[in-house]
């Protein structure tokens, strides 16, 4: 069986299969989940909350996903473009979803980094 990621609040549960995350964004006490098909969820967490959430419950499978900067989660499957000194980040299925955020230099440039290394 296919693990979820759960997230539950007092007043709202997400369930989602972590391949339908795209990212995870933070904005001080909250955290926006946006999914493959565009979907937008905001939770009352922090990003150093969901980041245990996603180690706890999904184990080795969580490795899927990389926190880069103070507040950004990707799920790496879905890196497609990377540009540091436009500071962005395109993150798509190659089919319907696209989607640019930015991200700091520093933080594009250890992705990159990462990136090359897995890939040799």
């Amino acid at each position: 069986m296919r693990k979820h990621l759960v997230i539950s609040t007092n007043n709202d549960l997400v369930r989602i299969l972590p391949e339908h995350v795209l990212y995870i964004s933070s904005d001080g006490n909250y955290s926006t989940l946006i999914q493959i098909d565009g979907e937008v969820r905001l939770v009352t967490f922090q990003l150093g909350q969901i980041e245990k959430i996603i180690a706890e419950q999904l184990g080795n499978e969580g490795c899927v996903f990389i926190r880069i900067g103070k507040c950004l989660i990707i799920n790496r499957s879905y890196i497609y473009y990377i540009n540091i000194s436009k500071q962005q980040l395109i993150l798509s299925d190659n089919k319907t979803s696209k989607h640019s955020v930015s991200a700091s230099k520093e933080a594009l440039k250890k992705l990159k980094e990462l990136i090359e290394k897995e890939n040799i």
